[in-house]
């Protein structure tokens, strides 16, 4: 997606680590059960989902927030460039728990 390309080159520019579509093993009773992509994975803290449509639904709100919980995150950003204007939403892990 060119908005991605953007935003890589945003984060580059800015010195900001980040991964690209960070690839995160899923498991269930500790057997690997498959894999989530995340968009970008920003300082190992940070999950930034992508979206470009006329108007943010639920699903892709409950995406972003499945990608906090599966990667063990505490925020996460949902930005959509499709509408009139820039919309982003902060969101967070109502499940996170922190390392120590």
């Amino acid at each position: 997606m060119i908005y991605q390309r953007e935003l890589e080159i945003e984060f580059s520019l800015a010195d900001i680590p980040f991964s690209r579509e960070f690839e995160m093993p899923i498991f269930y009773r500790y057997q690997q059960i498959g894999t989530r992509r995340v968009d970008f994975l920003v300082a190992e803290v940070l999950s930034v989902e992508i979206k470009a449509t006329t108007k943010l639904e639920d699903v892709h709100f409950a995406q972003a927030i499945n990608y906090l919980e599966a990667y063990n995150l505490e925020v996460g950003l949902l930005i959509n460039f499709g509408e009139r204007s820039l919309n982003f939403k902060r969101l967070q892990n109502k499940k996170f728990i922190e390392k120590q």
